[in-house]
């Protein structure tokens, strides 16, 4: 008989770690359960990242979500690709994880998922370079797709589709959540002159809002035009 938890989740094991960038390694999951998944790129799922018997006692810690990099549902293998970044409950599970461990996790959910536009505009800092990488190999040949990625420096680009060349910027040692130079970048774009397309604006919370702030006061966009995922706030637990 199978566990509250293995009702709640489904379940895979770590079969591989491979670094993509200085900061961020992808994570490969296989099990039998993950077969013939439903799942729209740019969508995430929740790990648990911490034992059972500490969900009760540290709920707010139990879990994170992570973007997947890619789904093979009939091989039954998924991937994310997680940043190593501080001291949360997340970063130190990555920094953990080893292939054979066990691990738990959600279903694919999220509503950051491509609509039907005449063209697509894709801004946020490296942790949503993985749901935007996803997107982008999804993406009609025909449909364009402009954008602009932030990161700390070169060796943070995580791979992206070669026929769809995002533009990354670098923010060195400067603090990651001012939302500034993806701003600037972003006021910079040469975007069509036949109207809005759909915008997806991830990563740093209050980026995300002043990125749409810029796009529905200063271009003319529509909020419907604008898909906000927040990923990451500083010090707001849950997503660190």
């Amino acid at each position: 008989m199978r566990t509250a938890a293995e009702l709640l989740f489904l379940s895979g094991t770590i079969a591989e770690i491979e670094p993509l960038t200085h900061r961020m390694r992808r994570i490969r999951i296989t099990g039998e359960r993950l077969r013939g998944l439903t799942w729209l790129p740019g969508q995430h799922v929740r790990v648990n990242v911490t034992p059972t018997r500490d969900w009760v006692r540290r709920p707010g810690d139990a879990r994170r979500s992570y973007s997947i990099w890619h789904l093979d549902r009939t091989a039954g293998s998924l991937d994310l690709c997680v940043l190593d970044h501080g001291a949360g409950p997340g970063a130190e599970w990555g920094r953990r994880a080893r292939p054979g461990q066990t691990i738990t996790l959600s279903r694919p959910e999220g509503r950051l998922t491509l609509r039907e536009s005449p063209y697509h505009l894709f801004v946020g800092d490296e942790t949503a370079a993985v749901a935007f990488g996803a997107m982008l190999r999804a993406l009609p040949a025909p449909v364009p797709a402009y954008g602009v990625l932030a990161t700390d420096s070169p060796q943070g680009e995580l791979p992206l589709p070669a026929d769809r060349p995002l533009r990354w910027v670098h923010r060195g040692d400067a603090d990651p959540a001012n939302p500034a130079p993806l701003l600037r970048a972003v006021r910079a774009l040469d975007l069509p002159d036949a109207g809005p397309g759909t915008a997806y604006l991830a990563g740093e919370a209050r980026t995300c809002q002043a990125l749409r702030d810029h796009l529905v006061r200063e271009r003319g966009w529509t909020r419907r035009q604008v898909v906000v995922k927040p990923f990451w706030a500083p010090g707001r637990r849950g997503l660190d």
